[in-house]
C-alpha cells in the first residue's frame, strides 16, 4: 500500500517538515502569571508533540495591551524570551519544528487586562465585539474599545518586528502572524469594524495595510521563508458581523501575500471551531494563487484522517493543521499514520492551570 502524502515531508520556504500533520495554535492559559512567560511545563507540552510536521505555538501577545485571556504568554520581554528558548530547545531536542504565532487581541480584551485599566484598542473607536470574557476578576462584559491613532499603528507595527526579533533570538523556527478570528488585525481588515479615515481605513487596500506591514516587519527579521500568516475569511469568531465582501477583501490580501512569497498561508476554512461552510470565499482559488508563487496552503478546521488524506492527495492543501486532536493526542501524527484510535479531549481542562489535561495524555 502506498504511504499517503499526508505523512510525507514538505518544504515550507526555508522550513523543512517531516510530515504534513501540523499542530494548530491552541490557547491553553498556562503561562507563569507574574511574567506571562512560558515555563518548563509548557516546554514539556510542546516537546511531547514534536512529531508534528510543524507546531504553531499558542497565540502569543506582542504587547501588554494585546492580552485578552488569563495567563496567555507574551513574546516581548526578556523573561518571555527565556521561556520561549526553553520551548524551542525542548522541541528541537525531539526533532521538531516550531513557529511562534504573533497576536494582538485588540477589542477582544477588557480593561482588567490593560495597563492602568485603560480601554482595549481597535481600528475605530466605539467598536464593541460584544459577549463576555473571563478576566482575573471573573466573568465580565466586553466594552467599547478605543481606536488607535495613526502614529500608534506604526508603533504596533514596530512591536510586531520586536516580537519577531525575540522569537528569532529564542531559537524558534519562524513566526506566524495571527490575522484571524476577529482579533486586532482582522478588526482593521473588515469593514464592519474599521471606519477609519486615514491610510489604514476606507478602501480594501488601506484596510489590509496594517496586516501587510506586520508581515513585512516579520519578514525583515526572519526572511519570507520563515514567515506565515493565519486568515479566517468567512469566520464570525469574536465578531458578530462579517466583512461585506470577503472575496474582494481577502482576495486582495491573498494576492499581496503571494507576491511576498511567504512560507505559507494558514486558512481556517469555514467558521472557526464550527461548520466547514466555505460560502463567501473561494478557498480553491486561494490555493491556486498561492501555489503559483510557491507559497504553501495550510488548511484547518474539522479535518479528520480521511478528509486530510484526500485534501493532500487531491492538491487542495499542502498540509493540514489539527487543533483539539493534538490536545489529547501528543503523538497525533503517528496515530493518524497507523489509523490508531484517538484519545478524547477533556474540555474542562482546556484553560485550567496545572498538568491535568495538559501533559498527562498518553501516547500509544
Amino acid at each position: 500500500m502506498t504511504r499517503p502524502s499526508l505523512f510525507a515531508p514538505l518544504t515550507l520556504g526555508a522550513i523543512e517538515t517531516k510530515n504534513r500533520v501540523f499542530m494548530a495554535p491552541l490557547t491553553r492559559c498556562r503561562a507563569t502569571p507574574e511574567t506571562l512567560a512560558p515555563n518548563s511545563m509548557i516546554a514539556e507540552y510542546y516537546a511531547q508533540r514534536a512529531s508534528a510536521g510543524l507546531i504553531v505555538s499558542e497565540a502569543t501577545q506582542i504587547l501588554p495591551t494585546g492580552q485578552g485571556y488569563p495567563n496567555t504568554p507574551g513574546i516581548y520581554s526578556a523573561e518571555q524570551e527565556a521561556g520561549w528558548r526553553l520551548v524551542a530547545d525542548a522541541v528541537h531536542a525531539k526533532g521538531g519544528k516550531i513557529v511562534a504565532q504573533l497576536w494582538h487581541v485588540g477589542a477582544i480584551s477588557h480593561p482588567d487586562f490593560q495597563p492602568n485599566g485603560a480601554l482595549p484598542v481597535t481600528a475605530s473607536s466605539g467598536f464593541n465585539p460584544g459577549g463576555t470574557t473571563y478576566t482575573q476578576h471573573g466573568k465580565k462584559d466586553r466594552v467599547a474599545a478605543r481606536g488607535l491613532e495613526t502614529h500608534e499603528v506604526h508603533e504596533y507595527i514596530a512591536a510586531y518586528k520586536h516580537s519577531a526579533e525575540v522569537a528569532k533570538r529564542a531559537g524558534l523556527d519562524g513566526v506566524e502572524i495571527h490575522s484571524a478570528n476577529g482579533y486586532l488585525l482582522e478588526q482593521f481588515i473588515r469593514d464592519c469594524s474599521n471606519q477609519r479615515a486615514d491610510q489604514f481605513g476606507g478602501s480594501i487596500e488601506n484596510r489590509i495595510r496594517f496586516t501587510l506591514a506586520a508581515v513585512d516587519a516579520a519578514v525583515a527579521v526572519f526572511g519570507a521563508g520563515r514567515v506565515g500568516i493565519r486568515l479566517s475569511p468567512v469566520s464570525a469568531a469574536n465578531q458578530s458581523m462579517r466583512d461585506s465582501n470577503p472575496q474582494a477583501t481577502y482576495g486582495a490580501l491573498v494576492e499581496a501575500l503571494a507576491l511576498r512569497k511567504l512560507a505559507y498561508v494558514h486558512f481556517i476554512e469555514g467558521n472557526t471551531g464550527g461548520a466547514r461552510d466555505l460560502a463567501g470565499f473561494d478557498f480553491r482559488w486561494a490555493k491556486k494563487t498561492l501555489a503559483a508563487s510557491g507559497v504553501a496552503y495550510i488548511a484547518n478546521n474539522k479535518y479528520d484522517r480521511a478528509i486530510a488524506i484526500d485534501a493532500i492527495e487531491n492538491g487542495t492543501a499542502d498540509a493540514i493543521a489539527f487543533g483539539v486532536p493534538f490536545i489529547s493526542n501528543p503523538d497525533l501524527s503517528e496515530r493518524l499514520e497507523q489509523n490508531a484510535p484517538l484519545n478524547d479531549a477533556n474540555p474542562k481542562t482546556f484553560y485550567s492551570a496545572g498538568s491535568a489535561g495538559y501533559t498527562d495524555y498518553p501516547k500509544l
